[in-house]
């Protein structure tokens, strides 16, 4: 994988990512989220108290890694190949995450913790797929 492809898979990747993310886990189930907490109290941070350049740089990370994922994996760039590898990106990534969090903290009760990766198939789908489809339209080289 160039090094052209890998930047600009990665950039799409995490506007999309970001914009995404903060839809589906700041709007469509922020109220879910909020209902199934663990037993820690004053984890979660306000809206207006959110640290916006951390969830940048998360998104950045991400696509990243699924951009990176894409390019090792695959010879073919597609929409569909995108959203596959950043489906398995995302699952496995949150999956990890959540489920250490879950054994040594109180941040979230077993439902959330098992729901949350579920939601980032889709979540990597969505990324995935943006980054399937720019590196799909670059021409190799």
């Amino acid at each position: 994988m160039d090094v052209k492809r890998f930047s600009v898979g990665t950039i799409v990747g995490a506007v999309v990512l970001f914009a995404t993310g903060w839809v589906i886990f700041n709007y469509l189930f922020a109220d879910w989220y909020a209902a199934n907490t663990g037993s820690a109290t004053g984890v979660d941070r306000a809206p207006e108290a959110q640290i916006m350049w951390a969830f940048v740089v998360g998104a950045v990370a991400y696509a990243a890694a699924i951009t990176y994922a894409l390019g090792r994996g695959s010879a073919q760039w597609s929409i569909g190949e995108g959203a596959k590898v950043g489906a398995v990106v995302g699952f496995l990534i949150w999956a990890t995450a959540d489920l250490s969090l879950y054994g040594f903290s109180n941040i979230a009760n077993l439902n959330r913790t098992l729901v949350d990766p579920l939601l980032e198939l889709v979540h990597g789908a969505l990324g995935g797929a943006a980054i399937g489809m720019t590196g799909g339209m670059m021409r190799k080289g």
